[in-house]
Parts: C-alpha cells; sequence; structure tokens
C-alpha cells in the first residue's frame, strides 16, 4: 500500500478529490452568476486560482464550458449531465402524464422535485403556457425550507437528518431558513400529520402553492409533486378543496405505477 493510501478507509481511499472540485466549480454557476471570471469562481468555490484555472479549461476543452478569454460560462452540454440522472430516474417520465392531467383540470402549472443536500431539484414540469416572471423549470433548485415540495420531502426525515440539514442549510445561506426554529418544526409535524404543505405568500409575494408526497413501494417519500399559482388568481381555499384532490390523485396514480421503483 502506498503512502498516499496507508492508514485511510476503503471510502476515502476510493475518493477523488480533483473530481469533486470539478463539480464544485460547476455548482458554482447558476442564475445569478452565469457568467464568472476566474476570481469570480475561485471565491465562490474556495479554490486557488490555480485550481479554479486548471478545471475551468478542462470543462472549455471537454466542451462543458465556454470562455471569451476572460469571462466563463457553461455550455448546453452541461444538460447532458442532468438528463443522464432524469434518464435513470424513472418517475420522473412516469409522473409526467399524471401531472399533465393535474394541469389540464386546474388550470395551473405541476412540478416533480426530489431532495438534494437540502435543496429541491425539480425533475419535471408540466406548465400552462403562461407568461410568468419566474418559471420554474427543470433542474433548478429551490431551497427547501421555502417550499412547500421541500417542506414534504424534510417532513419525512428523521430530526437528526434534519439537524444535518439545517446546519447545512446555515453555513451555506442562513437567511433562506425560518426564523423560529421550534415553529418550524412543528410546521413540518402538521405536513406529516395532514400529507401536504402549502404555502401562501409566505417566501414569495403574490405566489402559493401546494404540495403533496409521492411514495415508493415500501412507503418511503422519493419525490413531491406540487402546483403553484399567482395569489390574484387563485386562493387558499381553492387549493385546498378544488387542487388537493387533483394533486393526490395524481400522486396515488403515480404510485400505482412506479411499483417497483
Amino acid at each position: 500500500m502506498d503512502e498516499e493510501h496507508e492508514g485511510k478507509s476503503p471510502e476515502r481511499r476510493d475518493f477523488i478529490h480533483s473530481l469533486e472540485k470539478g463539480l464544485s466549480v460547476i455548482r458554482a454557476f447558476d442564475r445569478d452568476h452565469s457568467h464568472m471570471t476566474l476570481s469570480d469562481v475561485s471565491r465562490r468555490t474556495g479554490l486557488t486560482r490555480a485550481t479554479s484555472r486548471r478545471l475551468l479549461h478542462t470543462l472549455v476543452a471537454t466542451g462543458y464550458a465556454r470562455t471569451d478569454g476572460r469571462l466563463f460560462e457553461l455550455s448546453p452540454r452541461v444538460l447532458e449531465l442532468g438528463y443522464s440522472y432524469l434518464s435513470s430516474f424513472g418517475i420522473a417520465d412516469v409522473a409526467e402524464v399524471y401531472m399533465e392531467d393535474v394541469t389540464r383540470q386546474v388550470g395551473e402549472g405541476c412540478s416533480l422535485g426530489v431532495l438534494d443536500e437540502g435543496d429541491v431539484i425539480c425533475v419535471a414540469r408540466v406548465a400552462t403556457g403562461r407568461v410568468m416572471t419566474e418559471s420554474l423549470a427543470v433542474g433548478m433548485r429551490l431551497p427547501s425550507f421555502t417550499s412547500t415540495a421541500g417542506q414534504v420531502l424534510l417532513a419525512q426525515l428523521s430530526d437528526a437528518e434534519l439537524d444535518a440539514i439545517w446546519e447545512l442549510q446555515a453555513l451555506r445561506d442562513p437567511q433562506s431558513l425560518p426564523g423560529d426554529r421550534q415553529a418550524f418544526m412543528d410546521r413540518l409535524e402538521n405536513v406529516r400529520l395532514h400529507g401536504y404543505a402549502i404555502v401562501d405568500e409566505e417566501f414569495e409575494r403574490g405566489m402559493r402553492s401546494i404540495a403533496v408526497p409521492i411514495h415508493n413501494r415500501r412507503n418511503k417519500v422519493i419525490a413531491a409533486m406540487s402546483v403553484g399559482a399567482h395569489a390574484g388568481r387563485v386562493s387558499v381555499e381553492t387549493l385546498l378543496e378544488t387542487v388537493l384532490p387533483v394533486l393526490r390523485g395524481a400522486a396515488r396514480d403515480t404510485e400505482r405505477a412506479i411499483g417497483n421503483f
């Protein structure tokens, strides 16, 4: 055994730090940071300029990023990475059929999200065709604490798992956390009890949303299906009395269809 690997656990011996750093560079780009300089990337990832430069130019050479010599941006080829996941995650394809039914019946967009390191990733989306200022699209990440899908998914976690995600978010984006931790935990308990989460203009003015869980065959929650709408168009009562039954029906149909997933 060489000195570099001596004394390390099998998991650490197999860990490739350069890959981890490369992925952190890709994750550094988002809607608010779509074009960045080398210094920007270094600052957002915590990597040195030299390491950031090598990783960025590797991404450019392999077609996953582009540069004009000063600014860097991801290329459409990055979507292949997400598509590989979505293609293997069969629930997205299965659920989309029932999500289309939801949108047709209630006239509002329907989304499917999964939990990833404290965020919700949208893995399927059926839109209405309306022009919206903030459109939700497949691949977008949402803070789990402030979204209905996130609250449905968080409600299924153990106390230890919730504590870990809370601490992670406190380091990463403390402003996205609810002000009263105990009140939020009580809220998650209500989500568990009633089987849905609802948000009424609490985190985004003018928007209301509702979400329900999707279970696998072992009764484990693997995703959340949600409907969002402008507050001026849909009341809380409509969400509860009209949208919720349709959403629950679509979730049940999805659960039956995924079978052994």
